[in-house]
């Protein structure tokens, strides 16, 4: 029988080698071997970000990234994202005299949180900004400032989707976009059009039927006034309730039908908005997700009735990028952590990061972290030409946001958990932030459509429109002959199309999302990151979980790019 004593897992090392080593009598709540706290750090200090912006064409956006990112990495902001999600939203149904008011009660941090996301440009002020790459901006400020908290970015990135569905109905996008992309935050419930800046929310799924829309029962009625209606009815997940108004679905006598829902009337009076009550989420928890009723509550229809599900659609491609965007996120923030922990924190008579397996773990992270990365920027520049008509990108957008958000969500939950692990029992712990992103983490790969929604909607798009197919092939194609094992899952790919079904829909966008990836990473990233990434995820030199990068991958290249300084 062998035995630790027999073969131990390191060379044996004398007690008085250890640097932490103390002498007999010294204070036993010393604390020594512990790292020292993160903040204050540059969230912006990213190679692989920078390299995006500049690449996707928001190089001008460069100096204000930097100067979120210190911000971000503040110990202020940092713990901003603490309290807010310490400190969870109270609903108030009524007031003290019995009357119905329906408002949530919000900790200052979240607020502190929200004034500078809304005037750092990252709810909906690039609709209003004619420079090339301000959608890019926009969603590299999102991946920098993220590494405070998540939940403030459910409005945010709400009110930058609800431009353009809004735009279906001109006459209210003229009334309502100047404020939807003000920078101003102004909180609080008043006659919209009186405010400085507006935060819109969405609400589409009822609890009979979630991701199908069409089974909605919410009913729309047209009044005396035209475009006017009353909406009733009860939605199951409507988030960020004191939003100034909602795009909302409901059945009209033309179908199912998109309306703009204020909170506050032209008139002064509080529209009906019932907040039956808050959701008590696995995570998010700084956010408020609630469950509204509606009863006479007056509605302006939004694009032309029947046509419900194409109006809010924009709405949804752009939260979509917005939950591939937070993943990324997630990623990079818990890898940061889990790096400066390492790099601070000795076993075994070495620093972690030293230790060879704690480095393919890193480097094995590391790789997932720079693929997503490059993928979001790719799909916001996809966004910010298509926005400014270049029908090839759009056609590539429809496809491969649904094929981003279908691949970086599903590997942020995994992600995570490395993460917090490299930090043992201390990322256990609530204090050391790690378990708040462990818990937001699979949410992102539930809103906006799980993971059987992005994947038959990825098929949706093959069947219907040959120009994403087209789009997506020539992407690829920007790569082929770099690497041999990227050319080969071209190849399955395109052998894959032509058996495309419904059971065989998540291999077949996993594999798209691979190759996508792999032909970015080849193109753009050193052949250290490359190499190692299509020969784990292309070439099947891999284990089933992270830290199983082959003898043969650079761990040090991939490190030094990552995580500066871990050497």
């Amino acid at each position: 029988m062998t035995t630790l004593a027999q073969e131990p897992p390191y060379e044996p090392y004398e007690p008085s080698q250890d640097p932490w080593a103390r002498p007999a009598g010294y204070a036993t709540h010393d604390v020594t071997n512990q790292p020292p706290p993160l903040a204050p750090y540059d969230a912006s200090d990213d190679t692989v970000l920078l390299e995006g912006v500049r690449r996707e064409g928001a190089a001008w956006a460069e100096d204000g990234l930097r100067r979120l990112g210190r911000r971000a990495g503040s110990a202020e902001a940092q713990d901003w994202g603490d309290l807010a999600n310490r400190h969870e939203p109270v609903l108030r149904t009524h007031d003290r005299y019995g009357d119905r008011v329906d408002e949530v009660e919000y900790h200052p941090s979240w607020h502190h949180l929200m004034r500078v996301a809304v005037g750092e440009g990252l709810a909906g002020s690039p609709w209003a900004d004619d420079r090339p790459g301000a959608h890019v901006a926009r969603t590299a400020g999102g991946l920098v400032w993220g590494h405070t908290e998540a939940g403030h970015g459910c409005p945010t990135s709400m009110t930058y989707a609800a431009v353009p569905a809004l735009r279906a109905q001109p006459e209210l996008a003229a009334l309502y976009e100047p404020l939807l992309t003000s920078r101003a935050y102004e909180p609080g419930l008043r006659t919209p059009l009186e405010k400085q800046g507006l935060l819109a929310g969405m609400g589409m799924t009822e609890k009979q039927g979630g991701s199908d829309v069409r089974t909605n029962t919410t009913t729309a009625t047209a009044t005396a006034e035209p475009g006017v209606y009353t909406l009733r009815g009860h939605k199951w997940f409507t988030s960020a309730p004191m939003c100034d108004v909602f795009l909302v679905l409901a059945q009209a006598a033309g179908g199912l039908s998109c309306f703009l829902v204020p909170r506050v009337l032209p008139d002064g009076t509080r529209n009906t908005f019932r907040i039956q009550r808050l959701k008590d989420k696995l995570g998010n928890r700084s956010n408020a997700s609630s469950e509204p009723e509606f009863d006479g509550t007056v509605a302006w229809l939004v694009g032309p009735e029947g046509q419900g599900v194409k109006t809010i659609i924009e709405m949804v491609n752009c939260t979509r990028l917005d939950c591939v965007m937070s993943s990324a996120t997630l990623m990079r923030k818990t890898l940061v952590e889990a790096g400066h922990h390492v790099r601070h924190r000795s076993a075994f008579g070495a620093r972690l990061v030293d230790q060879p397996l704690m480095r393919n773990v890193l480097a094995d992270l590391a790789l997932e972290s720079e693929a997503a990365t490059t993928l979001t920027l790719r799909l916001a520049g996809a966004a910010d030409r298509a926005v400014r008509g270049d029908a090839g990108e759009a056609a590539f957008r429809r496809i491969a946001t649904a094929v981003g958000k279908y691949w970086v969500t599903k590997r942020g939950p995994a992600f995570t958990a490395e993460a917090l692990e490299c930090l043992g029992g201390n990322g256990y712990v609530e204090e050391s932030g790690m378990p708040r992103h462990y818990r937001e983490a699979p949410l992102l790969s539930i809103w906006e459509g799980s993971g059987n929604v992005n994947a038959l909607d990825v098929l949706r798009a093959l069947g219907r429109s040959p120009a994403c197919a087209h789009a997506l092939f020539e992407e690829l194609a920007l790569a082929r002959g770099a690497d041999t094992r990227l050319d080969a899952a071209v190849a399955r790919l395109e052998a894959g199309l032509g058996e495309a079904s419904g059971t065989g829909a998540r291999r077949l966008v996993e594999l798209m999302a691979l190759t996508l990836q792999g032909s970015l990473l080849v193109r753009h990233a050193p052949p250290a990151v490359a190499d190692a990434f299509c020969a784990t995820r292309l070439g099947g030199d891999w284990g089933h979980s992270f830290g199983t990068l082959p003898d043969t991958a650079d761990l040090d290249g991939v490190l030094a790019r990552a995580l500066p300084g871990t050497d």
